[in-house]
């Protein structure tokens, strides 16, 4: 099929010429030919009937409470229809081999997996232990797959909340907890052995910020242990908290201090009305930015420190923001490093962005996807989330189903 010019929606015109201003267009983001070829006319148009679907605001709200009960419930059909829709946006499979279809599928366009077991929430030692298995099982997977670099995981995962809040407000642990801390320190430990012995890299996702200190602490030790001449462990830093800027640059001048390289993977973060609202509810600042405007300033010079100092940090912008794709971009050939350094990563979300992720693998940049796996009742936290953000209160059409009905559109007028 030859490239040729195809239509663009109104909002898709002004993030062109802004990318084309940004970047002189080494890359173009509004290229649908490129960002979704490796799909059939079939599996588009679901896409953007499921996008169409969570456009509805208040569609997705009421679905979201319902699919919670009903996969509580157990009942059968309920997980059937969210397999089938959401569940096959949004995720690679119930397991590591079902997910190895679409993987290969990512592959064939040169786009990197980030392997991702998508239980959340988890209490019980039994379930801590079940999830250090799957991500240990995960990375020896990923060890014999060319295409998977890295895996993902949370310590929420691996460890009680209630403990890291503990170990944050510096209690006094009890013998158990004490000892429950160490439990937590092999599982960790564990994991992160089991990559730099199989050549896999490890994300450590960021949560929230009362417990985040806790996960910093877990993640600077692993990175000690591990990042010495190649960087296994990377920690995560959520832009949009007011602190995270500087706590980067800090982790930088730590891991030269202490002879390690970092790794660092920028987000701009995930819990906004949450942190906002404890902190108001309990009397203290906000951790977070006052506006989207600093958040991005805040996210974008983090890009410019990681891409400044590239040799000792290898980072990953983990973004869905156009604006913040292409200033990295931009840079990278400025400062005339090769387009696929291995330093010089990025990452969106599996059934998100594809007019981000394809375009840059396209053009010869580090580029890959976050692909969620589990079963369907493990993972409806997450399913949720990505409903959310793809639903609108205006009624205006959602990014994502924009960039679907264009490229349909596209199609059509080749016909």
């Amino acid at each position: 099929m030859k490239e040729s010019n195809q239509p663009v929606p109104k909002d898709f015109a002004k993030l062109e010429k802004m990318a084309k201003t940004i970047l002189g267009a080494p890359v173009d983001f509004t290229n649908t030919e490129i960002a979704f070829r490796w799909k059939t006319d079939k599996e588009l148009k679901k896409a953007a009937w499921l996008f169409g679907l969570m456009n509805n605001h208040w569609l997705v709200g009421i679905g979201s409470k319902v699919g919670i009960a009903a996969i509580k419930m157990h009942l059968p059909f309920v997980e059937s229809v969210v397999k089938s829709t959401i569940f096959e946006q949004f995720c690679g499979g119930t397991t590591l081999l079902e997910s190895l279809k679409n993987i290969n599928k990512l592959a064939e366009q040169n786009v990197q997996s980030i392997l991702d077991y998508g239980a959340e929430a988890k209490e019980t030692e039994e379930d801590f232990n079940k999830t250090m298995a799957e991500n240990i099982r995960a990375i020896e997977f990923a060890s014999q797959q060319s295409h998977i670099p890295v895996i993902s995981t949370k310590i929420t995962g691996l460890a009680r909340f209630e403990l890291l809040e503990a170990i944050q407000r510096d209690d006094s642990l009890t013998r158990e907890m004490r000892a429950e801390y160490r439990t937590v320190l092999k599982r960790v430990d564990a994991i992160c052995h089991t990559a730099s012995q199989k050549g896999v890299a490890v994300f450590i996702d960021a949560e929230e910020s009362w417990i985040q200190n806790a996960i910093d602490h877990l993640a600077n030790l692993m990175m000690r242990r591990y990042n010495q001449g190649k960087v296994v462990v990377f920690n995560t830093f959520q832009m949009y908290r007011t602190d995270r800027l500087q706590y980067l640059m800090d982790s930088y001048a730590e891991a030269e201090r202490e002879g390690y390289l970092l790794g660092a993977k920028l987000v701009r973060g995930a819990y906004m009305e949450k942190e906002r609202e404890r902190a108001e509810k309990m009397g203290y600042p906000s951790p977070i930015h006052p506006s989207k405007e600093a958040t991005d300033d805040a996210f974008n010079t983090g890009i410019r420190f990681c891409v400044d100092h590239y040799e000792d940090i290898v980072s990953c912008n983990a973004s869905h923001n156009l604006a913040s794709t292409a200033l990295q971009v931009k840079l990278i050939d400025e400062k005339g490093i090769a387009r696929n350094h291995p330093h010089l990563r990025f990452c969106q979300l599996y059934g998100m962005s594809d007019n981000l992720t394809f375009n840059l693998a396209h053009a010869g940049y580090n580029a890959s996807k976050y692909v969620v796996y589990g079963q369907v009742r493990e993972v409806v936290p997450y399913l949720i989330r990505r409903a959310e953000e793809n639903s609108s209160i205006t009624g205006d059409m959602s990014r994502e189903y924009q960039l679907v009905n264009s490229e349909l559109k596209r199609r059509e007028l080749l016909e």
